[in-house]
């Protein structure tokens, strides 16, 4: 069974579901329909006794067409038997029934004096049936009186009710098995397009959706959630090609100035000291460049991992307070102004170090010489926020919402004469999420971008 389709086995299931339901009623009806006929012949079969005691035991008395009786003595010795049957020319006459030779009619109680059984025998030399009907007659001195009528008719109305019932149940399982197939096959046929779908992405084709799937049924819903899932493969795809390609042409260019000082030292730059100065200079200035870019893509690959970071208690005021020192050692020249309040967060020290200069050192590089930097520390609603607020060129509003990414440069003249890669500014955001926290860029009041990062506080 478990071998079979989804299609099958649904199939299968409505029409066992409806063979059953169908056999039941079947059966049902056909035995209503047989009690009340035997009923309606018990019936018959006591007014026909009443017209067979008109005789009395004795053969002038006549009784109804077709009918068989017989009439025993106390000592169960037969009195009289006589069949009354009108024959037309030609027709053979019925056999008699197949009759005990001892009957017992047991007494009911709370029917008065009378004792009477009901039963159904065969008849002698034919598969014929009759409804005999016996009583103890207290007028003739215990003796019995027997009644029996053919259950012919019975028997061929209950035969044709079963032949009726037999085609129409298997009238109705076929129409049912062929109307069940056309709709299985209608409310699967969504699951047939995911199928499809899902075969088109396995074979590398990331654009294919489910078209117009329903929300308000089951399939509809997976539809929907295949959909989605499939917008995050595609974009994570996207991102992912666009990284590597990124990554490759970041490394390309050291890489060929590598080369190229290996080349010129090649070519006897060795024989001369200022030659090979400046070979052997340039090599470690893009070695350490190479270096740094692979040390960022490997904390960003990290992250993307989730890996955890230290766990530890942070002094955020003192942090923000040796990166700021820092800064002002690196470019003297720039003022840069500082506001903090007490915080404590939970994370790992260094990281954060690494997002604090990542963001002084962003204001330094895209903003013009000693143009001022203020710094701010603040804590509302459980959250401490850091902010780094320059009055540089600012950002347009795409240029903001995109800043986060990797290897993008809002001006790409600016980070190529700095050196950098814009992994900077990704960096502040994977390592702020990490932490449970929130980057964002907002313009600064009066010109100039505002970069800020927000994370919860701590025990401390």
């Amino acid at each position: 069974m478990s071998r079979l389709s989804l299609r099958a086995r649904l199939l299968l299931g409505v029409v066992a579901l409806a063979s059953v339901g169908l056999l039941v009623a079947d059966v049902v009806t056909y035995r209503e329909l047989r009690s009340f006929l035997v009923s309606q012949t018990d019936t018959t079969l006591e007014q026909e006794h009443q017209a067979f005691e008109g005789g009395r035991g004795n053969d002038e008395g006549r009784g109804p067409p077709g009918v068989f009786s017989e009439t025993r003595g106390a000592n169960g010795q037969t009195v009289l038997r006589k069949l009354t049957v009108d024959l037309f020319r030609g027709q053979a006459v019925p056999p008699a029934p197949l009759l005990p030779g001892a009957i017992h009619v047991p007494a009911r109680p709370n029917e008065g004096p009378d004792r009477v059984s009901y039963f159904t025998v065969g008849s002698h030399g034919s598969g014929a049936q009759y409804r005999v009907r016996a009583a103890i007659e207290p007028e003739l001195d215990g003796a019995m009186l027997i009644v029996a009528s053919s259950l012919h008719d019975v028997n061929s109305t209950l035969h044709r009710l079963f032949l009726v019932e037999s085609l129409v149940t298997l009238a109705v399982l076929g129409a049912l098995a062929v109307l069940g197939l056309w709709i299985v096959r209608l409310g699967l046929r969504p699951l047939r397009r995911i199928e499809q779908t899902a075969a088109a992405i396995t074979a590398g084709d990331l654009s294919k959706r489910i078209d117009h799937p329903d929300p308000q049924t089951e399939v509809g819903r997976v539809g929907n959630a295949l959909n989605e899932m499939l917008d995050r493969i595609e974009a994570s795809d996207k991102r992912l090609r666009r990284f590597i390609a990124d990554a490759s042409h970041e490394l390309r260019t050291p890489l060929a100035a590598v080369r190229a000082y290996a080349e010129l030292f090649g070519r006897g730059a060795a024989a001369r000291p200022d030659d090979l100065e400046r070979s052997m200079s340039g090599i470690t200035r893009e070695a350490e460049r190479m270096s740094l870019l692979v040390d960022d893509l490997l904390l960003l690959a990290r992250l993307d991992e989730g890996r955890p970071l230290q766990r530890k208690p942070v002094d955020l005021a003192a942090l923000l307070g040796e990166a700021v020192d820092a800064a002002r050692v690196v470019d003297p020249d720039r003022p840069i102004d500082i506001s903090v309040e007490p915080a404590t967060v939970t994370g790992d020290e260094t990281r954060l170090r690494q997002v604090l200069d990542n963001l002084l050192a962003n204001a330094r590089t895209h903003t013009p010489p000693g143009t001022p930097v203020a710094v701010e520390l603040r804590r509302e609603d459980g959250r401490a926020e850091v902010a780094v607020a320059d009055h540089g060129p600012g950002l347009t509003e795409e240029q903001a919402a995109r800043v986060f990414e990797r290897f993008y440069r809002a001006d790409e003249s600016r980070a190529r004469a700095s050196g950098g890669a814009g992994l900077g500014l990704a960096i502040v955001a994977a390592v702020t999420e990490a932490h449970g926290g929130t980057a964002e860029a907002r313009p600064t009041p009066g010109g100039g971008t505002t970069f800020a990062i927000t994370l919860p506080l701590g025990a401390g």
